[in-house]
């Protein structure tokens, strides 16, 4: 791998091609993701299911996500980024087809559960993100994420309207099809991303090492506590709002139009943040992130579900949607170096996860038992509140061993 910006004789791995090839990578890897909620309702009425069978399956999804998360990351940190998405997509392909198949509630949890979730774990922004730091200068580093992640969120916006059409006018087992066609194009895209060598030499390093000194360090664990709440949001949200917007007496084009509207504002709040991370400090970045989300969630619950209300939620929450990613990596990357910028940051993913398979399936556990998504509403507006204040002790002092040039502005 060639220093941080450069690129070696005919290596046409430009940082501006390694960039470009892992936000497509996000778009189509989140894009797809993004639209699973719009299964719920289709599939638990197809096949006799309740909604808990179809919130475990995508909990499930966002749990082995999570646990493999910080293998894979290890894997592209020594390896190179572009063998594990390689790797990664090819079991999230598996996973679709298999998916479009379940006829039982096991089905669903092996195929969108468990093989989609670790095929997840190699396209995903943790190993993306690790790739994109390695080739980008340090003072570009932020900005680099930023659009990385807004590009991600234009695939989430453009999956949508096409997904709920293609379930309306041919079923939900034909989309999940066509989705794993769409999902095959994160194939080639891999190759950008195969780093020479290991990944940002993190193989010089013990892994004991690398792990005891994130382990004691207490911002590592603010801010993967702070993710969890993230992870908590984004699940609940994505899994139940277009069911939820239903109960309320909106269509399902509704809840498919505010989750797109997600996707749009997402772009917006990704870049700017990723933006803002390169000029001020990305901890408070965070901590303004979350209690924004306090604010936006109670002025949701609190006035009357309409479509206006529905579609001004979705903007509002998509502007603070995935703007939290690349402050909380950026941070890990200024305070920690990038050489286990995947590992590392599949760990703080990990606490994102855990938080989205709490969010997903106590969203369908809660509304069997108690009728309706009020508790979980409530639990989310606290969290977002705890969330921003665990982030305010949080610094970008870089540890001891990582030289200014390595940790600049991550």
């Amino acid at each position: 791998m060639t220093t941080a910006g450069t690129a070696g004789p005919r290596d046409w791995r430009t940082p501006a091609v390694v960039l470009a090839a892992g936000a497509a990578v996000l778009a189509v890897s989140l894009g797809i993701r993004h639209s699973f909620g719009l299964f719920l309702a289709p599939m638990s009425q197809e096949h006799g299911w309740t909604r808990e069978v179809f919130s475990f399956a995508i909990a499930l999804q966002n749990l082995v996500w999570g646990a493999t998360q910080p293998f894979a990351g290890r894997l592209a940190d020594r390896y190179g980024a572009g063998k594990v998405v390689l790797g990664g997509a090819a079991l999230y392909v598996a996973g679709l087809l298999l998916m479009a198949q379940a006829q039982s509630g096991t089905a669903l949890a092996l195929s969108a559960g468990l093989l989609i979730g670790v095929g997840l774990s190699g396209p995903s922004f943790a190993v993306v993100f690790g790739a994109v730091a390695r080739s980008t200068p340090p003072e570009r580093r932020s900005m680099a994420m930023g659009v990385a992640m807004a590009v991600g969120s234009l695939g989430q916006f453009a999956m949508l309207p096409g997904a709920l059409s293609a379930i309306d006018a041919f079923g939900p087992a034909a989309t999940l099809l066509a989705m794993a066609a769409l999902g095959a194009a994160m194939l080639p895209l891999s190759a950008p991303l195969f780093e020479k060598g290991s990944g940002g030499g993190a193989a010089a390093r013990p892994l004991r090492e690398v792990l005891s000194e994130a382990f004691s360090h207490r911002g590592f664990w603010l801010l993967s506590l702070g993710f969890f709440v993230c992870g908590f949001h984004v699940a609940f949200i994505a899994t139940h709002l277009p069911a939820y917007l239903v109960d309320k007496g909106l269509s399902a084009r509704t809840g498919a139009t505010v989750l797109a509207l997600v996707g749009l504002f997402n772009i917006f709040g990704s870049y700017i943040s990723g933006w803002l991370g390169g000029r001020t400090s990305k901890p408070g970045i965070l901590v303004g992130i979350y209690l924004l989300r306090g604010a936006v969630l109670t002025a949701f619950v609190l006035a009357p579900v309409t479509e206006w209300s529905a579609y001004l939620f979705g903007a509002a929450m998509g502007f603070l949607w995935l703007s939290t990613v690349a402050p909380t990596n950026g941070t890990v990357a200024a305070v920690f170096g990038v050489s286990n910028l995947a590992m590392l940051g599949g760990i703080v993913f990990f606490f994102h996860q855990v938080g989205a398979f709490v969010g997903g399936w106590l969203g369908g556990r809660l509304y069997v038992t108690t009728g309706s998504y009020d508790v979980v509403w409530a639990l989310s507006i606290a969290l977002a509140v705890l969330a921003g204040v665990l982030n305010v002790p949080v610094r970008e002092v870089p540890v001891a061993r990582i030289p200014a040039a390595e940790a600049g502005e991550a």
